[in-house]
Parts: structure tokens; sequence; C-alpha cells
């Protein structure tokens, strides 16, 4: 896979510097990751699946792989570009709507520098979302697994993005036009486009604030409206107590041409404490509301409202290694879950993993 990426690679640069033969500045690096996993959950499903709404580490009782990519990107000083190719049982639940041919693409986009003096850049194809805290790569995430919130949230998106970060690098603001909601490929029948803006602030090396907003349609053929904000905070509260905190509130049209909407909500707080250089824990509070089933549908009296904890052990003994451990409950007001093949009202899982970035 290294070699076909850096084949690929190979021609793009030659026409770009073409028109930058005296840019010092351009390369192409290649750069991978991979996670492997073990979870155990203590409902023992049927068919060795977690619920449908847990899209990473969703495997019961196997060892896998949660997600492994390698990835090329070129950079110099106008233009930019990155293609990355996965592989995992994360790309396999969270891509399963796309068509089979992007199933495995992690990052493609391309960008140009618009400003000589400013960092001011257009970026077009797939790339990560610009919507919460977590990503899809564990190791940079303070928990073992994703939260309700991020599973249910885009991972990446697909569209074009102008991003402005200030010259004291304080402030990060970018709009977007998007195809969708985590999407790729619309629907037959889906024929709108999607906008989302992002503001983020770090008035200190200690503080991070961010806003995110998205205005587009459910992504199925309806086009129903969908209005979506995530606002998050990430705080060092000093050398070893770490805290973030997030909340989401989304509206959607619940009939096309209607004036009626239904809502969503959900929050979570992580702290984080670093014992030693090489260990920390970590523990997770979070609660999702949605009673209508708009993004997560159970077909029960009360919805999806679920609330859970988790706590997680890291031991890093390299800079691009670490093993971490995790307990998690999840509890509903509703039987959501399955054990044993009968409905009940919660899940505890145990999980496992060992992650490597190069």
């Amino acid at each position: 896979m290294k070699t076909l990426l850096i084949t690929l690679f190979s021609g793009l640069p030659s026409c770009l510097l073409f028109a930058q033969q005296n840019d010092s500045t351009a390369k192409i690096s290649i750069s991978g990751y991979l996670e492997a996993y073990y979870s155990y959950d203590f409902n023992q499903p049927t068919h060795n699946e977690r619920p449908s709404f847990i899209y990473s580490h969703n495997r019961h009782n196997e060892f896998n792989i949660n997600l492994g990519f390698i990835k090329a990107a070129y950079t110099s000083q106008q233009l930019r570009a990155n293609l990355a190719l996965m592989a995992g049982t994360y790309s396999n639940a969270n891509l399963a709507a796309e068509p089979a041919t992007l199933r495995n693409i992690y990052e493609a986009n391309v960008g140009v520098k618009l400003s000589k003096t400013r960092q001011l850049w257009l970026d077009a194809g797939v790339f990560s979302s610009h919507i919460g805290f977590e990503s899809a790569v564990s190791k940079d995430c303070w928990a073992l697994t994703r939260s309700l919130m991020a599973d249910n949230t885009p991972y990446y998106e697909t569209g074009v993005k102008i991003g402005y970060t200030s010259p004291n690098e304080k402030w990060y603001l970018a709009g977007l036009v998007l195809n969708g909601w985590q999407q790729m490929r619309r629907p037959d029948g889906n024929t709108r486009l999607a906008v989302g803006t992002q503001v983020t602030y770090k008035p200190t090396s200690k503080l991070t604030f961010n806003s995110s907003t998205f205005v587009g349609s459910r992504p199925d053929d309806t086009n129903r409206n969908r209005f979506f904000h995530n606002f998050y905070g990430i705080f060092q509260l000093t050398n070893r107590w770490g805290m973030i905190a997030d909340v989401d509130y989304g509206i959607e049209q619940r009939q096309t041409g209607t004036s009626v909407y239904d809502s969503w909500a959900s929050w979570a707080v992580i702290l984080r404490y670093q014992l030693t250089p090489h260990f920390a824990v970590a523990g997770r509070a979070e609660k999702y509301t949605d009673k209508q089933g708009i993004v997560i549908a159970t077909a029960t009296p009360h919805g999806f409202i679920t609330q859970g904890f988790s706590c997680n052990l890291d031991y890093t003994p390299l800079p691009n290694v670490v093993w971490r451990m995790e307990a998690r409950k999840l509890s509903s007001k509703d039987a959501i879950f399955e054990k044993q093949g009968r409905a009940v009202s919660q899940t505890f899982a145990l999980t496992t993993s060992l992650a490597i970035s190069f």
C-alpha cells in the first residue's frame, strides 16, 4: 500500500511543482496509524456486534483492527494534498452507506493557499469533520472508545472549505459547503448541499473553545431540514489535570414542507489526570437524548435516552505507542440493548487496545 501511495503522489507533485520550481519547501511524507483491540460486552450479543449506534471498537469477544491507515501528504508553501487509505471495523461500520469503491478512503483532499501573507486556505475533497473534539484516531483522544455524541455525528465530510488562521494563531475561522451529513455520495433523491461553520479560539495554550454548525438536510432522500450546533471547551487545569466539556443540540424537520421540528441533544465531560510521564487515567460522563429517534431510532416508548460512564488507564511506553484499557457502562430508559437474545436497559463492556503511529 505504501508503494501505491508513493506512486499516486509521484504524479501529483510533478504537475504541482511545474508552477513551483523554486519552492524548496515542497516535500512528500508518508505516515500511518494502526490500532488493534479486543472488547468484551457482558451482554454477550448473539451476532458478536455491539449496539448499532456504536461505530468504533464495535466487535464483541474477538481480536480485531479498529482502524489502520497509511497516508501520503504533499506540502509546499502554496499547495497541499493528502491521501490516506484505511481498513478496520471502524471503516466497515462507519462507511457502510457509501459505495464500495469509497469505503476505504480516510482522507483525499487538495488545498491551495489563497494569500501570500496570510494563512488562508481553500481545501476540497474528503477531510475530517469540523464537528466535535474527537476523531477516529483513538490515540489522539482522551478516552479509548468514542462518546455517543461522536459516534453519531460526522467523522468525515466531503466538500470544500475556506479556513483562516490568525497571525497570532489564537483564532481559526472556517466556512464549508458539503455534500451532506457525513456523505461522500448523496442518496438518489437528495438534491441539496449543506453548509457549515467553525470558530476556534485559543486565548492561551491551556484553553480552547470551539463552536461548529451544520445547516443541511437529513442524510436520506426526504430532503428534510437539519440544523445542528456543537460547542466544546478544552481546559488544561494544571500540569496534570485536564478537562473537556462538550454539548450538542440539533433540530430536524418532522416532515418535508412543514414548520414542525423535533430536537435531540447530548453532552459529555471528560476528566484526565497524568499520573506519571507514561501513565494517565481518564473518566467520562455522557448523556444522549433523542426521544423522536431522529439520529438513533429505537421504536420504544421513550426513544433513545441513554447515559454512560467510562474510565480508562493509558500506558505510553514510547511517544508513538499507547496501550489502553477501558471499562464502560451505558444505561437507557427503555430496553434497547440485547442480552443473549432479549432486550435489556443497560450494557457493560471492557475494551483494551494497542495503537501505534508512524
